[in-house]
């Protein structure tokens, strides 16, 4: 296996994690940055105001995503091994 042809999984690797990452982290930033203005406009500052309505929304979206997170991993699972012929010298 060419020094290469790891750098392409690598970075294949990065992008399907990425891909699979960002409906969660913006689902918790959003739902952060919405609940910071509430804290900022009321003159609320309780810590727990913040972590709970950011863990449901979190849950809630990984619970609706998860079969096109398993799509997606399965798809990339396929792929490589398809690859591992060519990968064998």
């Amino acid at each position: 296996m060419s020094p290469d042809y790891v750098v392409e999984l690598m970075k294949g690797l990065m992008a399907h994690i990425m891909i699979l990452a960002t409906p969660l982290l913006l689902t918790g930033m959003t739902v952060g940055l919405m609940v910071s203005l509430f804290q900022a406009v009321t003159s609320l500052q309780e810590q727990t105001l913040v972590f709970v309505p950011k863990a449901l929304a979190v849950t809630t979206m990984l619970f609706f995503i998860l079969p096109w997170m398993i799509r997606t991993l399965m798809d990339y699972t396929n792929e490589i091994f398809n690859k591992l012929p060519s990968m064998v010298m």
